[in-house]
């Protein structure tokens, strides 16, 4: 890709079928106006979704066109120039004219309209297509929000759709500029200042999911009921972090493999492959982060089961102690209940009763009552009711 051809000044009038596809048919040309007719309305103005569009010659911006018109225009205009073109969430109607004027493959054109594609890299004749999932860590409700970024990088141009707040590739623009002498190396050196910047974003979420590992492991020991959720809401994020990180490792040796066959700049190589150093370093990391929340979830598992045994024993405990006192509190009612039942019948004011005549009866109910108590005391004592 480091041969870069000349754009010229206009271009061929004979079109391939993509670009007439997409070309909508011009209205025939309006006849002109009688003197009291209103004026032509004007044409409504692009819309927001435009971030930035630069032109760059040999590294230093020489315009900043307003419109994709102006810049398509620009760029006819300067023949060694290259375009950055920006664009966030942009319309249908914006990408077709895109893909008319660089001849974009009608798949990646398709696929930058859809979003929600996963990384990969993919080389349409003389244009790179580049999906990157950008993430960012929130602080305020500690999570990782994903973006999406679609990079078309050809001989004289670098268009960058974005799906999603992250990235903020204004700051990469600006460190461009501000490095001439990296930036006229050509539209690869867009590409790689992109690559890098999404590639460091995944720092602070690396630093963020850590600390957020640390504080559900001191959750998971303290008992806390609600950490199994974060652990889950937690773990699902580290799966799309897994499949934002993964692909970048071979999309960027393959990138690299590129560079080489096509001859690019060696310092930028070296530039690459210190990305893809990191990119490794992220992926296992990312990979180590979800294996340890899964030991961690088997962790809080093993602990809730082991807090609910406790607490079942508990409760049998309760359960035998209470059955032991309700024992001692039956046995001793048993006891009681024989003399009073000796007690009511001799207290019934009945005239003729046996033995209320007999010299003996009194000491012989008295008896009576010990002997029963007696027998009821050893028999609940030998069950161990008492």
């Amino acid at each position: 890709m480091s041969e870069r051809r000349a754009r010229p000044a206009s271009r061929n009038p004979v079109k391939s079928a993509w670009r007439r596809a997409l070309t909508p048919p011009q209205p025939p040309e309006a006849q002109p106006s009688p003197p009291s007719a209103e004026p032509a309305p004007q044409n409504p103005a692009e819309p927001d979704s435009i971030v930035q569009a630069a032109l760059y010659r040999d590294g230093v911006r020489v315009s900043a066109p307003d419109s994709l018109a102006d810049t398509f225009r620009e760029l006819r205009e300067q023949p060694s120039g290259m375009a950055w073109i920006g664009l966030a969430r942009p319309t249908e109607a914006e990408l077709l004219s895109l893909a008319a004027e660089f001849d974009l493959h009608p798949l990646a054109v398709e696929d930058a309209m859809e979003a929600h594609q996963r990384p990969k890299l993919e080389r349409y004749g003389d244009t790179l297509f580049v999906v990157l999932r950008a993430a960012r860590y929130l602080d305020a409700p500690e999570e990782v929000d994903f973006g999406e970024l679609h990079v078309f990088v050809g001989p004289d141009f670098v268009i960058t759709v974005r799906h999603g707040a992250a990235p903020d590739l204004s700051a990469v623009r600006q460190r461009m500029e501000e490095t001439p002498e990296l930036l006229k190396l050509g539209p690869e050196a867009v590409l790689y200042a992109i690559l890098d910047s999404v590639v460091d974003g995944y720092a602070p979420v690396v630093s963020g999911v850590q600390n957020d590992i640390d504080e559900i492991e001191t959750e998971v020991f303290r008992g806390d009921p609600a950490v199994s959720r974060r652990i889950y809401e937690l773990s699902r994020e580290m799966v799309e972090f897994q499949r934002a990180t993964r692909p970048l490792v071979g999309m960027l040796h393959g990138l690299i493999a590129g560079f080489s066959k096509y001859d690019t700049d060696e310092e930028l190589q070296r530039y690459l492959r210190d990305v893809a150093d990191h990119v490794t370093h992220t992926s296992e990391r990312v990979d180590s982060f979800r294996q340890a929340l899964q030991d961690i979830l088997t962790v809080n598992a093993t602990l809730v089961t082991q807090q609910q045994n406790a607490e079942m024993r508990a409760l049998a405990e309760a359960g035998f102690e209470q059955n032991e006192e309700i024992k001692k509190i039956s046995s001793w009612a048993a006891i009681l209940f024989a003399p009073t039942l000796v007690g009511t019948i001799y207290g019934m004011n009945f005239e003729h009763m046996p033995e209320l005549g007999w010299s003996f009866g009194y000491p012989f109910a008295i008896g009576l009552m010990g002997v029963v108590c007696a027998s009821l005391y050893v028999i609940f004592k030998r069950r161990d009711w008492l």
